[in-house]
């Protein structure tokens, strides 16, 4: 059961989650206004 309290590794886990949000959700937004765009003319 130690590793249910391994902190270093949930920091590395929620660190790299934070990082791919980052650059996920803008590329998503963008692909989303490509498509209203698309959609609209």
């Amino acid at each position: 059961m130690d590793s249910a309290n391994d902190m270093k590794a949930h920091g590395k886990t929620y660190g790299s989650f934070i990082g791919m949000l980052k650059w996920s959700v803008p590329l998503i937004a963008v692909i989303a206004l490509i498509v209203v765009i698309l959609i609209s003319n």
